[in-house]
């Protein structure tokens, strides 16, 4: 997948569903104890972006406060503000003064798990971008597109019994010259015309999807969340356990080199719907040895060449902390810092785990006390990935 760009549009004020949302602005609501803008950037942040960039209006310093400058699964989060409210086209005029690549956009107010290659791939070369089909549920929060069909790739309205539009795009930069500087509808203005001339691709997807736009889907919307998004997972140290364990710091691609069976192992878990975790200690930067940057740096070239196997982390958690550190602000004894558990805590509180049906593997006695601590079945790692792996998954 060539290079790209996430956007997210987070401008809703949330008229119909404003005596749920505890003054806040609509993306913000809280939905199992964090906000549902944040399950978007978790979800998707698995993908190997250059940029994830939030388009906020309504209270967007709620939004700032939350996500401005943060890193998710190494990837920089950038937020912007409206001026005033533009709609879901309007609010695209500001991309045009930024260097951006082709983008993924995402609805800020609706969850749907995509396979982001085939929605990629699904876009044909006459056309501008491509969107996703959900089946009809009754929704009416876009009037103009719940009832849409596919002919030959391409996306048709419907007159009835049609599929809807699931609120995840995949757009070419191009597609912003279709933007102009005045509030515009993408479902009601835009789109529609686009698919009437045959420009825009589309893919049927049955994956879970919720749009939290009206007071029913809403209030139903925190049960389904939490049925669909709890999962197990494997926690797994990096250096010993996915690659060669160098004795030296590995930061590099040229050093950088897979255990036997570690594709097919992580594709198994994947394939198991298990959630993967990367777990490390990370001293090296503490010690000035390589940087926070040359570390993400690194990741997102892994995340690159793993997407093309249909693998993806859900998130690195790395502690930079060592007591003998060179760089000041790393040099204490912090719980993040294995045998600590911290990191696996972090991970607990934001994603909904089955923590009996869970696992962790590491390479030392350090990554084995830590397991202990967050109750974690543990095994070292044995010498095929992909063999341990399918015994675990007999034994859990």
């Amino acid at each position: 997948m060539h290079s790209l760009d996430l956007v997210i549009l987070a401008g809703g004020k949330g008229s119909r569903i404003k005596a749920l949302l505890n003054n806040e602005p609509k993306p913000m609501a809280i939905f199992n104890k964090k906000p549902f803008l944040e399950y978007l950037v978790q979800s998707y942040s698995k993908y190997n972006f250059e940029n994830i960039y939030i388009l906020t209006g309504y209270k967007s310093d709620k939004i700032f406060n939350k996500f401005e400058k943060k890193y998710f699964n190494c990837v920089q989060v950038k937020c912007f503000k409206e001026n005033k409210p533009m709609g879901t086209a309007g609010a695209l005029n500001i991309l045009k003064k930024r260097k951006i690549n082709d983008f993924i956009l995402l609805n800020g107010d609706t969850f749907l798990e995509v396979d982001l290659l085939k929605l990629v791939k699904s876009c044909k070369r006459n056309c501008y971008g491509s969107m996703t089909l959900v089946k009809n549920k009754s929704y009416i929060s876009n009037k103009k597109l719940v009832s849409l069909g596919l002919n030959r790739g391409n996306i048709v309205l419907k007159k009835r019994n049609g599929f809807m539009n699931g609120g995840v795009y995949f757009f070419k930069k191009k597609f912003l010259n279709f933007i102009q500087k005045k509030e515009s509808s993408l479902e009601h203005d835009l789109l529609p015309r686009l698919i009437k001339k045959n420009k825009i691709s589309g893919v049927l997807t049955k994956s879970f999807f919720i749009d939290i736009g009206t007071p029913k889907n809403f209030k139903d919307g925190k049960k389904l969340i939490l049925k669909n998004c709890t999962r197990p997972a494997a926690f797994l140290d990096r250096d010993g356990v996915i690659n060669y364990d160098r004795h030296s710091y590995v930061y590099k691609q040229k050093h950088f080199k897979f255990r036997p069976g570690v594709i097919r192992g992580l594709q198994l878990l994947k394939r198991k719907n298990y959630y993967i975790f990367i777990i490390t200690n990370q001293a090296g930067i503490g010690k000035g040895i390589y940087t926070t940057k040359q570390f993400f740096k690194l990741h997102n070239f892994l995340k690159e060449k793993l997407q093309k196997k249909n693998i993806y982390f859900d998130d690195i958690k790395f502690s930079p902390y060592h007591p003998q550190a060179i760089i000041k602000k790393y040099r204490k004894v912090s719980e993040l810092r294995k045998p600590g558990n911290l990191m696996v805590k972090q991970v607990f509180e934001k994603w909904h785990i089955k923590q009996t049906e869970s696992f962790m593997i590491g390479d030392k006695v350090t990554d084995k006390i830590c397991a202990q601590k967050s109750k974690l079945y543990f095994e070292y790692a044995e010498k095929n990935f992909y063999k341990q792996i399918k015994n675990i998954n007999k034994k859990i």
